[in-house]
């Protein structure tokens, strides 16, 4: 992308911007939709989930997000990536759950699931663009 003029890549950066707020608007959406359709919010508990996913990251990784895909001998490294693991399971777990104890049906567990995997490709977008803009040299924030 180095031959690309400097109006080109930032039209194209904020293309991925839009991009990525349109996957986590459409994520809440799914989530207030399992919720609203079947007029019982206890799918709800998963945004919970959501609010702790990222903060292992946070606490213990700062912005370097390179430490989730690489080998390390750091205890806190460590509990980061368990700590993520199990937030992220959590996300999944509460709706299951939910839908064995019978106190949801099958469309709000489908909308909760779809919810979550949208989350996780507007995570996965974020991570890999934060990683472009690394290589190319400028800031996102």
């Amino acid at each position: 992308m180095a031959d690309i003029p400097g109006y080109v890549r930032a039209c194209l950066h904020t293309g991925k911007l839009a991009f990525l707020a349109i996957l986590v608007s459409g994520g809440i959406v799914l989530q207030v939709l399992a919720c609203a359709l079947y007029n019982n919010w206890w799918p709800m508990l998963t945004a919970i989930m959501y609010v702790f996913l990222p903060m292992p990251l946070l606490f213990f990784a700062g912005s370097d997000t390179s430490v989730l895909f690489s080998e390390s001998s750091n205890s806190w490294v460590d509990a980061t990536k368990f700590l993520t693991g199990a937030s992220a399971i959590g996300s999944i777990a509460i709706p299951v759950i939910l839908k064995h104890a019978g106190v949801i049906g099958w469309g709000a567990l489908g909308l909760q699931l779809s919810s979550y995997v949208i989350f996780i490709v507007a995570i996965m977008f974020y991570i890999q663009m934060n990683n472009e803009d690394d290589h190319y040299g400028y800031t996102m924030f």
